[in-house]
């Protein structure tokens, strides 16, 4: 794929080899934020609201009950020399996680000496930091960063080592979007990468009603706190009038469909203004803020095959909760 086609080359300040900024900038949190509250559901799910990056979600990440990332490090830890062996020397590894996470670190220690890696994200400053610490620890590594939405088709910047190119989504990226839009989203991807690119996705498990909503509703409130930031967040830079003590944050597994859904339940009767906007809540009224699929490993197979990929391998972590997925684009 040629990277000048429909990009901006900037040059990069420190450290990394290029910084490429495609299309328009990505709608801000402010325009996100209050569209979802214009909604007949108020709904800001799905729009990636909350920081990966905050401290909070680090925490989360270390509770006993929350076990995707210490499952996914698992599987890359135990099957590193599978997955160099089948991935092969010189690849290009494009991260699509939007934040330079434990699981890309692993990865990239893991491969047989990988010639470049690409950050991908739409947020260009933490884009920037993320790529410029993966080149502090990667110095051999050719390190770009593309400033795009993943969910649109953009150019690539070239693959020159001569190795696989593959994409990785890490966590359960895969799940914060329905079904059909993961559908759609594979598909963009597999167009991407063409044939013979590679894809490795994490997919979260269906798995008992216990498990599911302790890692989702924690007993610390982890992530209630990150839910709830989003609020205080809009108080901050939007000049909001948040009470945050009037919304408690809930969750429900749904078992059929394997959708976790998060909301945020006003307790009281009570006007917000948002800018120059007054949004009213009635007691028990919801602002849908995320959901989380899960998937049994036929369903999410049958996913990947009508959205253009072959699977290649995929691996379970020791208590078989979380899956990883090697795809290759047909």
């Amino acid at each position: 794929m040629n990277s000048d086609s429909g990009s901006n080359v900037v040059p990069a300040r420190s450290r990394i080899a290029a910084f490429h900024q495609h299309g328009r900038p990505p709608a801000a949190f402010g325009a996100l934020f209050i569209d979802g509250l214009r909604a007949v559901q108020k709904s800001i799910a799905g729009a990636a609201l909350f920081d990966r990056r905050s401290e909070a979600f680090r925490q989360l990440c270390t509770l006993p009950e929350y076990y995707i990332e210490r499952c996914e490090l698992e599987i890359l830890r135990d099957q590193a020399s599978e997955l160099a062996a089948t991935i092969g020397e010189d690849a290009q590894l494009i991260d699509l996680g939007q934040n330079f996470g434990p699981q890309v670190d692993q990865l990239l220690g893991s491969l047989d000496r990988p010639w470049g890696y690409v950050a991908v994200d739409r947020d260009g400053e933490a884009l920037r930091r993320d790529a410029e610490r993966v080149q502090a620890r990667h110095p051999r590594l050719w390190v770009e960063a593309v400033c795009a939405d993943t969910r649109i088709a953009f150019d690539l910047p070239p693959n020159a080592g001569g190795g696989n190119r593959i994409a990785y989504l890490p966590g359960n990226a895969i799940g914060n979007v329905p079904p059909r839009e993961a559908l759609s989203l594979l598909s963009l991807w597999a167009g991407q990468l063409r044939s013979g690119g590679m894809m490795l996705v994490g997919v979260d498990l269906k798995k008992s009603l216990l498990i599911v909503e302790s890692a989702y509703d924690d007993p610390l409130g982890l992530n209630a706190a990150l839910m709830i930031d989003m609020l205080r967040r809009a108080n901050r830079e939007l000049g909001a009038d948040f009470d945050v003590r009037l919304f408690e944050h809930r969750v429900h597994f749904e078992a059929h469909s394997g959708r976790v859904r998060a909301d945020l339940v006003s307790i009281a009767a009570h006007d917000v203004r948002v800018g120059n906007e007054i949004f009213h809540f009635e007691p028990g009224e919801r602002i849908h803020v995320g959901d989380s699929w899960k998937y049994s490993l036929e369903d999410f197979r049958a996913i990947a095959h009508g959205a253009g990929f072959r699977a290649v391998r995929h691996w379970l972590d020791r208590r078989e909760m979380f899956s990883l997925h090697l795809l290759a684009a047909s």
